[in-house]
């Protein structure tokens, strides 16, 4: 608990939740909700694929509310955009007493733990109420795998109580099964995230602004030690291409402020969206994107998509939202956490994967340079996201058919 107070001290999110987090519900989800179906899905991977579950859900359970809870605050914001208010909550930390508290006030008929939420409290006193306990869109990382192997003795006994594990892909159904999950509980369902995307529509006012003459970099979802690595790599791009410019979206909103220092300190002036309102873009300005669920619509408008948490070791992020759009994408050497992903776009040819920093700038200013081999590389992942969509689909019957 002191963790996680000192972890939010810069943005108060956990002081602001702290009642929810020790089991207190809002007040619209704590009465009449018998029979309701339980979403947690912690950040904003997991929101957009528990997001993308609540209509069809419902529309297969009829008198059952879907409800979902997040852990951190970008996944609350990209769960409310699709959900009203009174659907969403604060999940509650993994204290017995927390969780009992939540569950006796909701009373589900079940719970649905997105990706590899394996929180061992609430799952065995949802067992213990008789609750079924679904996991879907499960992954086990090439990174989490050994710990979790580590402690298989232990976590054979939570996986014995989930009643169904909707795995991604037979890799990660391989590994659940290693780690003690009943085999004929496994089932591979393909991966939501494919189904969660949508036609991205580009923010009217960013599309006015980016249609200037210079292609444009886009590097989303950045983590702590690579946007210095991006503005170096920009500075390469602009010794030839002088009218290429630069939207920075990092991560996680509590590290906003710490960029415009970088960039200024790397030579280049910065600009967040929040203060641009309806100024010019102005050239050589790099554009810092602080906000929260733009960063797909604004791929929309990119020439050239960089997808961070790859260049350093923290795992990779999703490249589908750029991939939706058709555009060329450049990851680094680290995508532990998408790897089937992205072995899939790579063998396609559908993706750039670089092996390290150094490379970024070249392989970047190359397709900006082939416009034929950009087009290609595009075309080829919309492609394949076209051809992976189908798992909400059978993730909906599988647990319309545990609540039956």
């Amino acid at each position: 608990m002191p963790f996680y107070l000192w972890k939010g001290r810069a943005t108060g999110h956990y002081w602001r939740t702290f009642r929810a987090r020790m089991g207190r519900l809002p007040e619209g989800l704590a009465a009449g909700r018998e029979g309701c179906v339980w979403i947690h899905a912690v950040s904003v991977g997991e929101a957009l694929a528990a997001r993308s579950l609540v209509a069809p859900l419902q529309d297969a359970l009829p008198g059952r509310l879907v409800l979902v809870s997040t852990s951190t605050a970008a996944g609350g914001a990209i769960a409310a955009q699709g959900l009203p208010a009174e659907r969403l909550f604060v999940a509650p930390f993994d204290f017995p007493w927390a969780v009992e508290s939540v569950l006796r006030g909701l009373r589900p008929s079940l719970l649905v733990l997105v990706e590899t939420e394996l929180w061992p409290n609430l799952i065995r006193s949802a067992r213990r109420r008789g609750i079924p306990i679904a996991v879907v869109n499960g992954r086990i990382s090439d990174r989490s795998f050994p710990r979790y192997r580590r402690i298989r003795g232990l976590l054979r006994h939570v996986l014995a109580q989930v009643d169904l594990f909707l795995m991604q892909g037979e890799t990660y159904a391989e590994r659940i099964r290693a780690l003690g999950a009943p085999p004929d509980r496994v089932r591979v369902s393909g991966n939501l995230k494919y189904d969660a995307l949508g036609e991205p529509r580009p923010p009217a006012d960013l599309q006015a602004l980016a249609n200037g003459a210079g292609p444009l970099w886009v590097a989303g979802s950045t983590m702590a030690g690579e946007e210095e690595l991006v503005l170096r790599a920009l500075r390469e791009l602009r010794a030839v291409r002088p009218d290429v410019r630069l939207i920075l979206a990092p991560r996680r909103p509590e590290r906003f402020a710490e960029v415009p220092a970088l960039a200024e300190a790397a030579g280049f002036r910065c600009v967040s969206r929040t203060a641009l309102g309806s100024a010019a873009w102005r050239d050589g300005e790099v554009l810092l994107l602080d906000t929260v669920g733009e960063l797909a619509g604004v791929y929309a408008l990119a020439t050239v998509v960089f997808v961070g948490g790859s260049l350093v070791p923290t795992g990779g992020h999703n490249v589908l939202e750029a991939a939706v759009c058709g555009k060329a994408v450049v990851v680094g050497p680290h995508m532990e956490n998408f790897q089937e992903i992205a072995d899939a776009f790579r063998e396609e040819g559908a993706l750039v994967q670089i092996d390290s920093a150094a490379r970024l700038g070249p392989e970047t200013l190359a397709l900006l340079q082939d416009e034929t081999r950009r087009e290609r590389v595009g075309s080829r992942a919309r492609a394949l996201v076209d051809r992976n969509r189908g798992a909400r689909r059978r993730t909906v019957d599988a647990l319309a058919g545990l609540v039956a």
